[in-house]
């Protein structure tokens, strides 16, 4: 009994010992412009590393071809930057894909993109991609190439269905992994929230301990609506959340997180006829405490980084009670 309670001991003395995480942001769009609020945010939570998408990866008449790459409209100084290159699934899946060849050009691009605008070589690339069965050969080789092709570091996204069933899915041979705790449900008519439900988050959690790979976190600040026709989501609205629709005589709402359209109206670039819906999926302050609480007692160790999704004007303004609201769910863990 002895033992197992300085057992105990010292395993949470080893905890406390670490160092608390560091707040880090990701950065998702076509130009890198920071604005002053989104500026105060990060200087108010010691922000110095965001994580940018630099481009796309997707195929294009059947070879894979890089979309939309970043452009920087003001530099980034005072931050580290990772580049973050998002890889659709289908590129993984291509029986003519050249895997090597693939892994040079994302290479040159990054690095072409970094000295254009001045930039430092990038340390660390990080590769979004959810691959699948079919693909995880292919997507691993992928990121051996990238070794290869001479990145120091490469961290790679992770999804809770991918660590749960790790034995099956694989687990990329990268230098850490970033487990992605959000979209976790399916996109659905009925009243769940696809970003983020505690029942659907505890169902993969307990699996998180046995995962092989260092795991840091990246947490959702954001907030979208599905446009459901009938008993069918026809369409995701990007960035609304109740306010966008509360002050709109079309639209009335109805028991939360819907609205009904009460007119045919053209808005946000969308038709939406009368007896459409529209559900709000957010999340809140207390869902951010929560998930830090239930993920710090199902990691094996004490993550050394938080990273928000994503850094925008409209998802800050849902957390602007404390200036150092990012610090403290980080220090949470």
């Amino acid at each position: 009994m002895h033992s197992l309670l300085a057992c105990v001991v010292v395993f949470q003395l080893a905890s406390c010992s670490q160092p608390r995480p560091s707040v880090s942001f990701y950065y998702w769009k076509t130009v890198f412009d920071l604005s002053p609020e989104e500026h105060a945010v990060l200087s108010a939570n010691n922000v110095k590393r965001l994580y940018v998408r630099y481009f796309d990866v997707e195929l294009s008449a059947g070879k894979a071809t890089p979309r939309s790459p970043v452009k920087f409209a003001s530099k980034p100084d005072g931050w580290e930057l990772v580049p973050v290159i998002y890889v659709k699934n289908e590129v993984m899946l291509s029986n003519t894909l050249d895997i090597a060849d693939l892994a040079k050009k994302v290479m040159t691009l990054v690095g072409s993109i970094n000295a254009h605008e001045g930039l430092a070589a990038a340390s660390e690339i990080q590769v979004d991609c959810d691959w699948s069965l079919d693909s995880k050969e292919t997507y691993f080789k992928f990121i051996e190439a990238l070794k290869a092709a001479g990145v120091k570091t490469i961290s790679a996204t992770i999804r809770l269905h991918q660590v749960k069933y790790v034995k099956t899915t694989g687990m990329p041979p990268a230098d850490r992994g970033v487990l992605m705790f959000y979209n976790m449900g399916h996109i659905a008519a009925d009243s769940s929230n696809s970003i983020y439900e505690r029942a659907t988050a505890a169902r993969y959690t307990q699996s998180l301990h046995q995962y092989p790979l260092k795991l840091d976190v990246a947490l959702p600040i954001f907030s979208w609506g599905l446009h459901i026709r009938g008993n069918k989501v026809i369409g995701l609205l990007n960035k609304v959340d109740d306010n966008v629709f509360l002050r709109d005589p079309n639209f009335k709402m109805k028991a939360a997180p819907f609205f009904e359209v009460t007119h045919n109206v053209l808005k946000l670039d969308h038709y939406f006829e009368q007896g459409d819906r529209i559900k709000i999926e957010t999340v809140t302050t207390t869902d951010l405490s929560e998930m830090a609480s239930d993920l710090s007692g199902d990691l094996p160790g004490r993550p050394g980084e938080i990273i928000f999704y994503d850094l925008d004007n409209f998802n800050l303004k849902h957390y602007r009670h404390e200036d150092d609201f990012y610090e403290k769910i980080s220090s949470a863990f």
